[in-house]
C-alpha cells in the first residue's frame, strides 16, 4: 500500500444524518516474473462516541 486518504463527514438530509466515509488508496504490485496481486481492500470500524457526563 502507497498511499491512504481518508476523509469523513457528517450530511444531515432531512431529519437524518449520516456519516459518509470516503476513502482514497493506491497500491503497487511488482515481480520479476510469476503473478502479483495488489489488493484493495478495507476494514473500517465505527465507534459511537461517549458522552461524558
Amino acid at each position: 500500500m502507497l498511499h491512504t486518504k481518508i476523509k469523513t463527514f457528517r450530511q444531515r438530509i432531512g431529519k437524518n444524518r449520516y456519516l459518509v466515509i470516503q476513502i482514497f488508496q493506491s497500491a503497487v504490485a511488482k515481480a520479476e516474473s510469476g503473478n502479483v496481486l495488489a489488493s484493495n481492500a478495507v476494514n473500517v470500524k465505527i465507534y459511537k462516541q461517549v458522552k461524558n457526563k
